[in-house]
């Protein structure tokens, strides 16, 4: 069976701890999660996130390590 190339348009999204993924440009976003700046391509939108998300850590984490003196 032939796939169907993927023509869906996605955006990035970004939630409360900074965490990223994709969701498609023309529904709402899921609760929780605010555009991100970034839409086009599957592939684009991937590589966007991959250029911007360069720490994995959620944002509480990084704020408890801050506290805590522990190095960023």
């Amino acid at each position: 069976m032939d796939e169907k190339e993927d023509t869906t348009i996605y955006k990035v999204v970004v939630n409360h701890e900074e965490q990223y993924s994709i969701w498609p440009a023309d529904k709402e976003n899921a609760l929780g999660w605010k555009d991100g700046g970034k839409s086009g391509t599957k592939a684009e939108c991937l590589a966007y996130i991959k250029d911007v998300w360069t720490d994995m850590r959620p944002l509480s984490l990084k704020r408890k390590m801050q506290a805590a003196g522990q190095k960023s």
